[in-house]
């Protein structure tokens, strides 16, 4: 595989972690939690895929092999970085919308 399919795969890899953990979000606001907890699950995995390729390009960097910054790895690390605030945000959402269905359930 050469630089620009890594860099590719990070940017596939960390959409799908986004978008699955939107999916997160609709699903709790529907009151779907165990659909919801199931594509949070799956975000966090396509995350560890982009974040392990991340981490081998930055040890291959310390260890003396130069990469290129291009404009493509930019996007990537903003693709990244992107991702991993949406799934950090949508564990709080369906939290809140747990809490908040409990708290509705309690007045009744």
């Amino acid at each position: 595989m050469n630089y620009e399919e890594i860099i590719i795969g990070i940017i596939v890899n960390a959409g799908n972690a986004r978008s699955k953990a939107m999916e997160a979000i609709h699903h709790a606001k529907n009151g779907e939690i165990d659909k919801s907890r199931e594509r949070l699950k799956q975000s966090s995995e396509e995350l560890g895929k982009a974040h392990g390729v991340q981490t081998s390009l930055i040890q291959q960097e310390a260890g003396g092999q130069k990469q290129e910054v291009t404009l493509l790895m930019i996007h990537a690390q903003d693709h990244l970085m992107n991702a991993m605030t949406v799934r950090d945000l949508a564990e709080e959402f369906i939290d809140m919308h747990i809490k908040m269905e409990q708290a509705f359930h309690k007045q009744k």
